[in-house]
């Protein structure tokens, strides 16, 4: 079973556009080991599956903007050299984390399965220790309740022990002679 791409050449392929991190459908599809055709026409065929918020095709000036950007790591170079020379009439679509996941679902490759398989693992993995921390996070608001409650007490119980713990007050000195 083939491991699957590490997470920072992954990470490598996302751009972010319109606010939201997406990855380009070239790039998806080298992920998943199939043609951009194949990731194309699965979402086409599964438009149901894909809202707005999964994938969206790039406008023209997004992907002006993408192509002229000055600094590109190298295994970017390649997808924008494909870029520059894909048909005039179509733009390319970007696959938000939903929808690169939605197309692990609808594709029929082994690497999408594996890739689906590991998305799934990195989320429950996530969720499991979020759960962790919000258990750690609950029981120290506990412990900080409690030592509240117990500082109130004890500030208590100082106030009425300054009293006892001044000196006792001299007794008044004896006059010496006769005193009416």
């Amino acid at each position: 079973m083939a491991t699957p791409t590490p997470v920072l050449d992954v990470l490598s392929l996302v751009h972010t556009i319109r606010g939201q991190r997406v990855i380009l459908d070239s790039d998806l599809a080298k992920l998943y080991g199939v043609t951009t055709s194949a990731v194309n026409q699965s979402v086409k065929r599964n438009t149901d599956r894909f809202p707005s918020v999964f994938c969206f095709p790039l406008t023209r000036e997004e992907l002006r903007q993408m192509l002229s950007q000055s600094v590109i790591t190298t295994s970017q170079a390649t997808t924008h050299k494909s870029l520059k020379y894909r048909r005039s009439d179509r733009t390319p679509l970007v696959f938000t984390e939903y929808g690169a996941l939605m197309v692990a679902t609808v594709l029929n490759s082994a690497r999408a399965v594996q890739m689906s398989i590991f998305i799934i693992r990195a989320f429950v993995s996530m969720r499991t220790e979020l759960m962790t921390g919000a258990a750690i996070l609950k029981r120290l608001a506990e412990i900080d309740k409690t030592l509240i409650e117990h500082d109130d007490a004890l500030r208590t119980i100082w106030h009425q022990l300054q009293p006892l713990l001044q000196p006792p007050p001299e007794p008044p000195k004896r006059r010496i002679g006769f005193h009416s």
